[in-house]
Formats: structure tokens, C-alpha cells, sequence
């Protein structure tokens, strides 16, 4: 789902107050100031398709379900539903209890202004609004063809009063979803953002303009939105609903340090206002968190992990900061890396077969050009773990069998493959090459264009194409209009599916597979893994998928980054943006010293 930048991109923001900070906090308000290196350019849950997007998303409005606040590994468990679903034996129909406790906040979009219930049909309408041709969805291929008579709903005009066989409130606090097919990973998708309930009332009223507001029933109320800071105060209508720490994992040997003790049994939310500041260089990021009065948390830049660290293996700070700061290390449950679009004749499918060959040629050769060691000591502190394949490894079905050869720099290999392919430096084609504006993307861009031209690639055919902010360059890939494509994903659940549908050929632009990739025998092995529960037999096709994306070239595949996150002492919460990261938000604290 959440695609994301390479690194820290887009434009300089200098300080607090260069990014539209807040204002100053009463004498006993408590405001949590949290920050992100990549701007949400739409906040309406049909668009929640970023990292960023989805935080936001996921902390205005309320999802069906959540992921436990410390459990790990991550668990599910009811945000909005009452109870976790009611499933059949044959794996299709699920039925879902809704709390009747949840409310919109109060907005002019209702009646005497005042939020009301939120109900099953407010669950209907929302999966609806994915599947309208008005709408241009980032979050349909989730549910593309797995929801029965979804399809004929949609290609008979979209009209909200008529019923889809699949999809019905049975009253007002039960849904019932019956699938075409088994889809294990379906509850999964009801926490994305992507799943969260909007009033039809709001959409009436602010129509496109739901981009930059949010009408919702989640713990937050947007209060602010611009393309430097959002700003929230708790929804004074959200259910309340006193911390279990217990139930939400809590360990006394693994979260003790956190101070977050004193949370049980109270009420989320607990700081009076929260704040997400946008900021995109990682150096002025870092200089607004170590002032000490602005951001409260940050990534480790790159130029700061020698003077921060005391070391890398284990990951650990030296006294001076960890007297200041709490962390939280280790590898992210994602990955990073670039995809060549198959779309574009130039470099992927071609109506020539000779010529397809010929271009896959190209891009195993550009790929073996690359270097994934120096990728990660340049840009990611040598803290990365580069493996081949889409399958990171913190995930169970890692193929830890793989060769590194599609991962290991070979000049000469690529050299070897554009001869014999027929390609010189006269007739290669020129590439677009995408990118978000920034020092750091440049950096990236100007080291891969160094790589190719030491294999035989002329620089001036790597042809760079730069766009103000990650909204932008999202759009780009949805919209096949590049050659070459470098982000990241994070996983939205704890399944290989979730990397594996990037390349499924239905998923194609404008939906997650950016690449267009469209190998009939890849989807005939997704459709049939996309049934099966987990298990050695699903494994084995997933590692034959993996390998069959390495044997096609179809990208320059990967690296799993290493988180080091830092936060005041003085916050007392656990952050994490992995697997839809967001939610706990709700349960963030700032005892002053």
C-alpha cells in the first residue's frame, strides 16, 4: 500500500517556525509535536495510499479494526467492530458487529451540527466509493474482485441505493461481507486507512475538498491541514475507552523503560492537542529535534550516526543522548528499491519479441551495474540488510536460500549483456528517471546515473524527472508516466502478499503495481496463493514468484532499511510507523520533567 520515498526527501524547512508551527501551548496543555519526512497531499481515505496519508487517516477517522498498541508480533484487534468477525467454514462470508458507541465529530455537514452515529451503512457507502467510476481510487485494487457483485455494481452506474450482493448492513451495527473467493488477508485490509468510514454527508458537502479535510469518528479532529503541519485536538464525541496495557502486549521487561505505566485505565486521548510537522531535509529536521523545543521525534540522519552512536552492532546510543532520548531500533517491515516500467516499449514489453528480449537484457544489465553495498554505507549508514527479491526479512516466508548474484555488483556481467545484446552507447534509448526535489533524492539519482555509465550507459540517457513533493511523484507512478521508479513500501500487514501483489498484472497502474509487470504465469501463482491460508505449500509458490521477478529483471531489488527512531524522554508512548503506524497516536503522553 504505502508507497514511500527513498530517503528524507522534498523541500527545506527550517525549524518550527518555517513550518507553520502551532503557536504556543497554554501553561497546562499538553502537546504532543510529532513529525514525518513526507507531506500527505490527500487526506480523503480513498487516497491514503502514502505512509503519511494513512497516519493521518487512521487518527481522524475510525477504521473497523486496529493493531494492537505493543503486541509484537503485530495482532489485530476491534477499533470500531465490537468483537473480531464471524467467519464462515468456507472462508467467504464474514459478519462483523460495530460498536454503537462511535460518533463523527460535530460539522456543519449534519444536521444541527452535531456528529452522529456511525453505523454499518456508513461502512457500505465508504467500500462504495472505491468502486465509483467518478472516483479515482488509490486503495480499489485491495478489494478488486473479491467482493461479490461488487464488479456489476459498479459497470450499472454506481448508484449508492442499490444493494451489491456482497456488501450489506443486515442493521444498523452488522455488516456482512461475502467474498468471491477466500481471501485470508481480508480483516488485514480493514485497518488500512484505506477501509475508514466517511459520511456521506461530508462528501455531499465538501466534495474533492474531502482532500484536505476529514469529517470522521476517530480519537482525533483535524483542526489544521497544509503541506507543513497538521494539527489535531481530541474529538470531544470519541468512545471512551480506558487503556488495557495488558491487552495491548505490555511487558514489564520489554516497555518498562517507557514510562507508560501510569496509562492504564485512563482515557485516550491524553495530550491536549497533537501536531505532525512536515519536515523534508533531514538536517533541519534533526536541528528542530535537538533544540529541544520544537519536534519531538526524529529519525537518526545519516551525517549524525557517528557522532549519535556508540555503535551500530548492536545499535546503541552514546551517553550523552541516550541521557536525553529514548530509541527504538531495528529492521523496518518493508523494503526499498527502483522498478523499471514494463509498460514503456523502450524498456519493458515490446510488440518486437526480439526487442523485448533485447530490453530485458538492458535491465538485468543496468541492474548488475548496480551497487546495493554502496547504496547502503552511503545512504543508510551500512545499518541496511540488502537481499534479493521483494520478500524482506522480517517476514516469516523470507527465502533465505536465494543467490545474491541479482544484489551483488557485476560490471562486467552488464557490460557482457549489452553486447551480446546488440546494445552501444549510440543506440540506447533514453529513460525517465523519477524523483521528488532534494538534495538527497539528486544524490541518489546522481550516484545511479554514475553506476550505468560505468557499465556502458551514457549518463544523458538516465534523463532525470523531478517533482515538487512525494504527493506528486505518487501520482507519476499511478500513472505510468516514468521509465524508472525508485521508492519504498511498507507493508500494510505481516504477509508476503503484500509485497507480492506490487507485481500481479491486474494491480496495474493506476493501482500498487507501478511497474505494470504482467507475467500471465506470476498471476495465474498469485490467484492461487491469494487463497490459501498460510502454510509450506503457499510458501514455495511465493518463492517462485519471488524468483521468477528476479529472472525478468523487473527491478533493482532491495534493501530492508534499519529503523533508529528518537523521541524526548519526556514523551511517554512507543512510536511506530511500521504496518500502518498511526494508531498510536491515541495513546501518546508528555509528562514534563
Amino acid at each position: 500500500m504505502h508507497a514511500r520515498p527513498f530517503g528524507v526527501l522534498l523541500g527545506l524547512c527550517l525549524g518550527l517556525s518555517a513550518c507553520g508551527g502551532g503557536g504556543d501551548a497554554g501553561p497546562e496543555e499538553k502537546v504532543y509535536r510529532h513529525s514525518e519526512d513526507g507531506v500527505p497531499t490527500n487526506l480523503d481515505p480513498l487516497q491514503a495510499a502514502t505512509v503519511y496519508a494513512n497516519e493521518v487517516v487512521v487518527n481522524a477517522y475510525d477504521t473497523l479494526y486496529r493493531y494492537k498498541y505493543l503486541a509484537r508480533p503485530y495482532e489485530l484487534t476491534p477499533n470500531l467492530a465490537a468483537a473480531m468477525p464471524e467467519i464462515s467454514g468456507d472462508g467467504l462470508v464474514y459478519t462483523i458487529p460495530l460498536k454503537e458507541t462511535g460518533r463523527y465529530i460535530d460539522s456543519e455537514v449534519f444536521e444541527d451540527g452535531k456528529g452522529r452515529r456511525v453505523t454499518a451503512h456508513d461502512f457500505v457507502y465508504s467500500i462504495k466509493r472505491h468502486f465509483d467510476p467518478e472516483n479515482i481510487s488509490q486503495g480499489r485494487w485491495l478489494w478488486e474482485g473479491k467482493i461479490k457483485g461488487m464488479a456489476e455494481w459498479a459497470e450499472a452506474g454506481a448508484d449508492y441505493d442499490e444493494a451489491v450482493p456482497g456488501l450489506r448492513a443486515l442493521d444498523d451495527f452488522t455488516v456482512r461481507v461475502e467474498l468471491t473467493k477466500p481471501f485470508p488477508q481480508f480483516v488485514h485490509t480493514l485497518a488500512m486507512g484505506f477501509s475508514a468510514l466517511v459520511p456521506h454527508e461530508a462528501v455531499a458537502a465538501h466534495g474533492r475538498d474531502l482532500g484536505t479535510r476529514a469529517v470522521g469518528s476517530g480519537p482525533w479532529e483535524l483542526t489544521h491541514y497544509s503541506r507543513t503541519q497538521v494539527r489535531f485536538a481530541p474529538n470531544p464525541n470519541f468512545r471512551e475507552e480506558p487503556l488495557d496495557l495488558a491487552f495491548e502486549g505490555y511487558d514489564e521487561a520489554e516497555h518498562g523503560d517507557l514510562g507508560i505505566e501510569h496509562l492504564g485505565g485512563k482515557v485516550p486521548p491524553f495530550v491536549d492537542r497533537l501536531e505532525i510537522d512536515f519536515i523534508q531535509e533531514s538536517a533541519a529536521r534533526w536541528a528542530s529535534f535537538t533544540s529541544g523545543r520544537e519536534i519531538m521525534l526524529s529519525g537518526l540522519p545519516v551525517e549524525q550516526t557517528d557522532a549519535v552512536l556508540a555503535s551500530k552492532d548492536p545499535v546503541t546510543l552514546k551517553p550523552e543522548y541516550a541521557e536525553r532520548y529514548r530509541m527504538d531500533t531495528g529492521p523496518e517491515a518493508g523494503l526499498v528499491f527502483s522498478v523499471f516500467n514494463m509498460d514503456d516499449p523502450a524498456i519493458g514489453y515490446h510488440e518486437d519479441p526480439e526487442r523485448e528480449e533485447r530490453n530485458r537484457a538492458l535491465r538485468c544489465a543496468m541492474r548488475d551495474a548496480f551497487d546495493w553495498q554502496t547504496r547502503n554505507e552511503r545512504f543508510y549508514s551500512d545499518l541496511g540488510i540488502v537481499f534479493p527479491g521483494v520478500i524482506p526479512p522480517i517476514l516469516e516466508e523470507f527465502d533465505e536460500d536465494l543467490s545474491r548474484a541479482s544484489v551483488t555488483q557485476d560490471v562486467e556481467r552488464a557490460r557482457a549483456r549489452l553486447e551480446e545484446a546488440g546494445w552501444t552507447a549510440e543506440n540506447l534509448p533514453e529513460l525517465d528517471y523519477g524523483l521528488v526535489s532534494s538534495v538527497l533524492a539528486r544524490e541518489m539519482y546522481e550516484e545511479f546515473r554514475g553506476y550505468m555509465e560505468a557499465a556502458g550507459i551514457p549518463g544523458d540517457r538516465i534523463k532525470a524527472q523531478t517533482y515538487a513533493t512525494f504527493g506528486d511523484y505518487n501520482r507519476a507512478l499511478r500513472s505510468s508516466e516514468l521509465s524508472i521508479m525508485g521508492y519504498g513500501w511498507g507493508l500494510d500487514y505481516p504477509d508476503a502478499e503484500n509485497v507480492l501483489q506490487l507485481f500481479y498484472g491486474p494491480n496495474g497502474a493506476p493501482g500498487s503495481n507501478a511497474s505494470n509487470y504482467d507475467n500471465p504465469e506470476y498471476n495465474r501463482l498469485f490467484e492461487q496463493a491469494s487463497t490459501m491460508q498460510p502454510g509450506p505449500e503457499r510458501t514455495a509458490i511465493y518463492h517462485r514468484m519471488n524468483r521468477m521477478l528476479i529472472e525478468d529483471c523487473v527491478g533493482i531489488i532491495g534493501l530492508t532499511r534499519s529503523r533508529v527512531t528518537l523521541w524526548h524522554k519526556k514523551v511517554r508512548a512507543l512510536p511506530d510507523r511500521q504496518i500502518l503506524g498511526g494508531f498510536w497516536m491515541r495513546f501518546v503522553d508528555v509528562v514534563e520533567p
